[in-house]
């Protein structure tokens, strides 16, 4: 049989309850470190350079920093929009779907020939056809986007660009263009998914 010293059991309970009663009356002193995420990601940003060219996986679709004194309360003045355009400054967008022009643009990997509006552009209407095209930036800023127009001649012939940042004349002239500014102006081929 185990002899229990009831009284030595009792005196370790009471000594147990005594040290964790003073531990949390006199707390641990550990206190939260400061969320300086906030001020990691300004700091970061200060020391880019300014662009106009979006940044995947950062900002904001369609963005990039926006330049010093542009948002309104930083000093930046708003600008009178009520001016008249030029008629050489009008993108291809902006043409009124009433006057719109249309023209027969053959996918050739698609299999398919699409009427395609003068005020759209081939990505857009391929996706409204139902096609998975590439893309990236969306604004003729890098070549996800670009094709091949097979017909002859320079891409130009068939496409109006509306602000294509990557491709040179060599590569026009072999018929490269970026599907996500070209705007048609003539019937063509082209193979999508096909970079310089």
């Amino acid at each position: 049989m185990v002899d229990i010293n009831f009284l030595g059991v009792g005196i370790g309970a009471t000594l147990t309850l005594l040290a964790v009663s003073l531990h949390y009356a006199r707390g641990t002193g550990w206190t939260p470190t400061a969320d300086i995420s906030q001020e990691v990601l300004e700091k970061r940003a200060s020391t880019l350079p300014e662009t106009e060219f979006p940044e995947p996986m950062n900002r904001s679709i369609g963005g990039g920093a926006i330049p010093a004194g542009s948002v309104t309360g930083g000093g930046a003045e708003i600008k009178d929009t009520d001016t008249e355009v030029d008629e050489s400054e009008q993108i291809p967008a902006d043409i009124p779907d009433e006057e719109a022009e249309y023209f027969e643009v053959e996918f050739g990997k698609q299999g398919s020939t699409i009427e395609v509006a003068s005020n759209q552009t081939v990505l857009e209407a391929g996706e409204n056809s139902g096609w998975d095209l590439p893309y990236a930036c969306r604004q003729g800023q890098c070549v996800s986007c670009a094709g091949q127009i097979t017909s002859d001649g320079n891409s130009e012939d068939y496409v109006e660009h509306d602000n294509q940042q990557m491709l040179d004349d060599g590569e026009l002239d072999e018929g490269y263009t970026l599907t996500c500014v070209a705007y048609p102006i003539d019937d063509f081929t082209i193979e999508t998914g096909e970079a310089p």
